[in-house]
């Protein structure tokens, strides 16, 4: 059982970091999305305020901030856009957090105070062209040869992909049986990446597909067991959903801030549109449903915390599971619910990703897709309640 507490104080000026951060990340993220460029300065200003490893422990030079902690830094990470919350989201949740919980001692060493020094990026690479809310349909595959697997396959629209040092990567062994993690280095001949480039939102932030061609992979970087890899995905995904719910709140806030502000200022009908009831309207559910989703992501948070002391407990790891989902499932529709009605209260102006609102509405629409489908989290959800003999998707 592992404890990760911050105290309060650290707790607070950890928090109080994350805030500079934003506020200093802010106007470099308008100009490289209005230019739509790759933000380049974000990961220097990650180093700057040590926000690299948040949750991870501290001996491996991470800040060691529990669940709800970082939770709440996404939360307000989310409000600069979904763009720098998925680089969090990759480098951290689904990319280190799967090598501390699963990697041996000498695989984290390699890898997790590298990254949280910015040193070495991370990024997950489970999805294929074919292979999307069914990961067991992937068809990248590895071989033994030697001291070493090769590895063959597509992973495509991968977060951090095009930038990443290492990647957790999953294949089917070439003779049959189960799939398995591996760390895979970039730095090798035979991989190929492209960044994609023609996505709807998120323009700031890498996205890409890799291509492995008998690309070596040393035996001591498989991670976990052989036949691990899809137990490895789905603990790894509780993480990545956390975080994408976790950032939905932030897309919220900065919608509901940016709506209270603009229709105070703006007049119409001889008025503030503030004034108008069916402006008043939009305000009134963009806050109840904030509200709302803090509840079951907060809630979910704690959960995932108690999980992360105990992760044997099944009950827990079920519990938590569940939770989370209920979380990321409300949260990302009410985060693109939110987007449009701000829109709706900028008019015109809010047809445009020169403004805040605009910038929302394309990026959080992806929110509802990747770590898990809205049809999927509905599943699990049912599952759960139904009991496992019910999986729609076994």
């Amino acid at each position: 059982m592992v404890k990760m507490r911050l105290e309060k104080g650290q707790r607070e000026s950890f928090l109080r970091d994350v805030d500079e951060f934003c506020k200093e990340l802010r106007p470099i993220e308008e100009l490289c999305y209005v230019e739509h460029n790759f933000n380049d300065q974000l990961i220097p200003l990650c180093k700057k305020y040590g926000l690299l490893g948040i949750p991870i422990r501290e001996e491996y030079g991470g800040r060691g901030a529990d669940s709800v902690t970082y939770t709440r830094a996404l939360d307000r990470i989310g409000m600069e856009g979904t763009g720098v919350r998925t680089f969090f989201s990759g480098h951290t949740s689904i990319g280190q957090i799967p090598i501390q919980m699963w990697g041996n001692e000498e695989q984290r060493r390699n890898y997790l105070p590298p990254s949280t020094r910015g040193e070495k990026i991370l990024a997950f690479g489970l999805t294929e062209p074919e292979a999307g809310s069914n990961p067991l349909e992937m068809k990248m595959t590895y071989e033994t040869k030697g001291d070493h697997y090769l590895l063959n396959g597509v992973k495509y629209l991968i977060s951090n992909a095009g930038i990443a040092h290492a990647i957790v990567t999953f294949a089917y062994p070439k003779s049959g049986g189960r799939v398995s993690a591996f760390i895979v280095d970039t730095d090798k001949e035979g991989i190929l990446k492209q960044d994609l480039t023609t996505k709807l939102g998120m323009p700031t932030a890498n996205t890409a597909l890799f291509e492995l061609h008998d690309y070596p992979v040393p035996k001591q970087n498989l991670l976990g067991k052989e036949g691990d890899g899809f137990k490895i995905a789905m603990s790894t995904l509780m993480s990545g959903r956390l975080s994408v719910a976790a950032g939905c709140l932030g897309v919220m806030a900065d919608c509901l801030n940016e709506a209270v502000r603009y229709s105070k200022e703006r007049s119409q009908h001889g008025k503030a549109i503030a004034r108008h009831q069916l402006v008043q309207e939009h305000i009134a559910m963009i806050k109840t449903e904030l509200d709302a989703a803090r509840c079951l992501v907060y809630r979910a948070a704690r959960w995932k915390s108690k999980y992360d002391e105990d992760p044997t407990n099944a009950k827990v790891r079920e519990i938590a599971d569940r939770l989370i989902a209920e979380g990321k499932f409300y949260a990302s529709n009410a985060a693109w619910d939110a987007a449009d009605r701000a829109v709706q209260v900028f008019g015109g102006r809010g047809y445009s990703y020169l403004f805040r609102p605009g910038r929302h509405l394309q990026d959080v629409r992806v929110c509802r897709l990747y770590e898990g489908t809205d049809e999927i989290m509905k599943l699990k959800i049912a599952s759960a309640v139904l009991g496992k003999e019910y999986e729609a998707y076994r």
